[in-house]
């Protein structure tokens, strides 16, 4: 499995079990640790992603948009899940869904690995973070793990795996692995 890359996106306790939190990203955080141990003991590659928000985050966009104060940096729900194996990883603070710094950082020092995505949530940071990687790096393989994502709702999770199936990602634990 070396050359492979595993991108824990926003496990983080606001969107695990705070201001943001829900029973299914609760019940996705053991298959999340299982999996990064899986990926350091073959040697492999793990970067984790955190949400960053400022004070002012109700005044952003996104914060109009959705005006729940969540992941403001140094806060307690800011933090990746102590239950997560943070050790020897990279961590990419990002200020939205999607990840510029996050698409340099894999192109300059991973382009021609396999990626794999697991995380919260699946109907709005995952599918960004998959469907960016596919445009940075479109001859990479990008799959995503649907046993280690989590959806705002049930509905949106599965059309968010549907989207990224036509978007030439494979889904696994989803049934069977699919293109």
């Amino acid at each position: 499995m070396k050359n492979k890359v595993l991108i824990v996106v926003d496990m983080q306790k606001d969107f695990i079990d705070g201001a943001l939190g829900s029973e299914r990203a609760v019940s996705i955080v053991k298959n999340v640790e299982e999996k990064i141990k899986t990926y350091h003991d073959g040697g492999n590659t793990v970067i984790f992603t955190r949400d960053t928000h400022g004070e002012n985050y109700v005044e952003t966009q996104e914060g109009r948009n959705l005006p729940v104060y969540h992941c403001i940096k140094g806060t307690s729900g800011w933090e990746i899940s102590s239950k997560l194996n943070t050790i020897d990883a990279v961590i990419i603070d990002k200020p939205t869904f999607g990840s510029v710094e996050l698409m340099k950082y894999l192109s300059d020092f991973y382009p021609e690995r396999e990626f794999e995505l697991v995380g919260l949530c699946t109907d709005i940071c995952v599918i960004s973070n998959a469907i960016m990687l596919k445009a940075f790096l479109p001859e990479a393989k990008v799959s995503v793990d649907a046993a280690c994502c989590a959806g705002v709702t049930l509905d949106s999770h599965k059309n968010a795996l549907e989207a990224m199936k036509m978007c030439q990602i494979y889904i696994i634990n989803d049934q069977e692995e699919v293109k």
